[in-house]
């Protein structure tokens, strides 16, 4: 076996395995949290927004200082006014604590402009870095991860940095900053006092700690659940013709129903964890007040306190101990905001399917000369599905793919078209290296008409020139003629402005495959890939058809898949695989001679349509085996 991957690719793919590993293993049960990730994560976030942080931050910390103004003065309002009838001081203490109320509702309304704004701004800036990313990624990964997964790494996951680039996060700072100012006026006035109470928060202190160990796995789990419920949904709705058609609507409402209640279950648990820290929170604030009265009553009577004193006390313990309570719920928001970066992050370290492109070569123009060279590809390791294959399809040349089904014919054209990297050996394009080309570049010189033809909610002219966005309608109309689209599109009443539906659902599968046709010849490919290109046609629409691609498959090299073997007798050479290699090649008539497994498929495709009357009008007499010259006998290649 020939070993010619490049090291580069095999670093990118270990790094890819290792990221959808982290990734896959969410579906298989409950995962940690890689904090030191998460963290990585938001400081870059955080760090990125620094100045509009920063500004909030003092908005929040004059604000809290504000906020002190109105305990700091009852203690005179007590002492002076009330107890030595210093009337002249209200006016005065009056307007410092108006002040004061101004100055918190300035900052207030300054912070939800700065942080409120900076937090959304933030949360489309990720939506978007995820959404590009992803895109980005290689196909092996759709193969393998659920759409739901995807959408809610991309909406959801991103809503919770909120809390750390928005209020939340400053709110928790000037918490602890109010807390320990708070915390130093209480040891002036009653250092005793203090330390008895210090006591009972430091109990809580330890309690939050243990609930946020507790519900850090549920909040994790809750992504996973949401994510895995929005899949399923978005599969039975994706697929609804077929629920419909097999009478499984009560099938789909009991899976959709089952996720719910776990998703339920988790909301549940999270929702009575945080209910019982802050039921937690009050038996503090109870247990710090019963202190406070025995304690600050006896110290009254000893005259060791005056009653302002133990006002302004009381009022400090409350602002001490509301910022620990904030604390618990602010904690756990952002507790659940690492939880979604360490999910986002999953999807971020997997590399993406151009990472290398920066090294790569560019690609001007191609003429389309494309070589396999001992080419081996596994999905899964040890199980080969391309053994050593080795071809030259020479620009301009039409090559037929033909096999039984899982015989290694799209996995071929997938290869072609670098939606995956040979295990080892070499795809020459031009005589260069595929690995070597810049694929961005390359994949402009591709058009592709695959056997599921997916169209955008959208107009039919949109579709058509999806890959061509500025082709004009000349264009559109010239190519869709090509392809015998015009025929349907107008007796549409609005013609090429009609929305054909999500997917395409408006329109039949024929119209499907005539649309994404055009879509490809608009696009005016160096390398066409034709993946049963006609399979949804009757014997009309294909003839029709079939004399549009002749004309397109002029000058281009181009790649076919079909199950119709008399659609391919035009073929420059038909490569046959079963099992992952090529066990013969050679034109049409030069198979037939041979009589192998071409001959084989040939016959039996003859006997099963002649035999159900399917296209009466085409003749499908097999030819004799004598009827062409024998091939040389470097055209049958035995089986390894």
């Amino acid at each position: 076996m020939a070993t010619h991957t490049g090291l580069g690719s095999q670093r990118a793919e270990r790094t890819s395995h290792r990221a959808l590993g982290a990734l896959h293993a969410e579906t298989g049960g409950k995962k940690k949290v890689r904090w030191s990730m998460a963290w990585e994560e938001a400081r870059d976030l955080i760090w990125a927004r620094r100045g509009r942080i920063g500004i909030g931050l003092l908005l929040m910390i004059i604000s809290r200082l504000a906020g002190l103004v109105l305990p700091g003065v009852s203690k005179f309002v007590v002492d002076d006014v009330m107890g030595k009838g210093r009337t002249d001081l209200l006016p005065k203490f009056a307007w410092i604590v108006g002040a004061a109320a101004l100055v918190q509702a300035a900052t207030s309304f300054g912070l939800s402009q700065i942080l409120g704004v900076a937090a959304q701004k933030a949360i489309t800036d990720m939506r978007r870095r995820v959404e590009a990313h992803v895109m980005r990624l290689p196909v092996r990964f759709f193969d393998t991860t659920q759409t739901g997964v995807l959408i809610s790494r991309v909406m959801t996951d991103a809503e919770g940095i909120r809390n750390l680039v928005g209020t939340g996060l400053v709110q928790l700072t000037g918490s602890i900053v109010t807390a320990v100012f708070a915390l130093g006026v209480l040891l002036y006035l009653n250092w005793k006092l203090t330390i008895l109470t210090i006591l009972v928060l430091a109990a809580f202190a330890g309690a939050m700690a243990y609930a946020f160990r507790t519900l850090r796995p549920l909040f994790r789990e809750r992504g996973k659940l949401t994510a895995d419920l929005t899949g399923r949904l978005n599969q039975a709705l994706g697929g609804v013709r077929v629920v419909k058609t097999y009478t499984a609507e009560r099938r789909e409402d009991l899976v959709f129903t089952k996720g719910a209640h776990a998703l339920f279950r988790n909301i549940a648990k999270s929702m009575t964890g945080v209910s019982a820290t802050t039921a937690f929170s009050s038996v503090v604030i109870g247990a710090v007040s019963i202190i406070v009265i025995l304690v600050g009553g006896h110290a009254i009577a000893n005259g060791t306190m005056t009653l302002g004193d133990l006002l302004s006390y009381i009022l400090f313990t409350g602002l001490m101990a509301m910022p620990i309570v904030q604390i618990a719920s602010i904690g756990t928001q952002i507790s659940e905001a690492f939880a979604g970066l360490d999910r986002i992050r999953e999807v971020l370290d997997t590399a993406r399917e151009d990472a290398e492109d920066a090294t790569r070569a560019a690609v001007d123009a191609l003429d389309g000369d494309v070589a396999f060279e001992h080419v081996w590809f596994e999905y899964n390791p040890g199980v080969p599905v391309l053994k050593d294959v080795s071809f030259v399809a020479p620009a301009g040349t039409t090559t037929a793919l033909v096999g039984s089904s899982g015989s290694g014919k799209s996995t071929l054209i997938s290869l072609v078209m670098a939606f995956n990297r040979p295990t080892s050996g070499l795809v020459r394009i031009d005589g260069r290296e595929l690995d070597s080309m810049r694929l961005s570049d390359y994949r402009r010189h591709l058009g592709v008409v695959l056997q599921d033809n997916f169209l955008f909610d959208g107009t039919v002219a949109d579709n058509i020139r999806y890959g061509t966005p500025h082709a004009t309608m000349d264009d559109v109309r010239r190519v869709a003629h090509i392809a015998h689209a015009d025929e349907f599109i107008e007796q549409f009443d609005q013609g090429y402005d009609t929305v054909v539906g999500e997917r395409g659902v408006r329109l039949s599968g024929g119209q499907r495959q005539r649309v994404a046709i055009a879509r490809a010849i608009l696009a005016d490919p160096r390398i066409l890939l034709l993946d049963e290109a006609t399979s949804s046609l009757d014997s009309e629409s294909e003839s029709k058809i079939q004399d549009g691609l002749r004309s397109l498959r002029q000058g281009r090299t181009t790649f076919v898949i079909a199950h119709r073997l008399s659609t391919i007798r035009s073929a420059d050479q038909i490569l046959v695989l079963e099992e992952g290699v090529v066990v013969e090649r050679g034109t049409h008539a030069e198979l037939l001679a041979l009589g192998g497994r071409y001959r084989q498929l040939y016959d039996k495709q003859y006997n099963f349509e002649r035999d159900r009357f399917i296209n009466p009008g085409e003749d499908f007499t097999p030819e004799p085996a004598g009827a062409a010259a024998a091939p040389p006998a470097a055209a049958r290649r035995p089986r390894d």
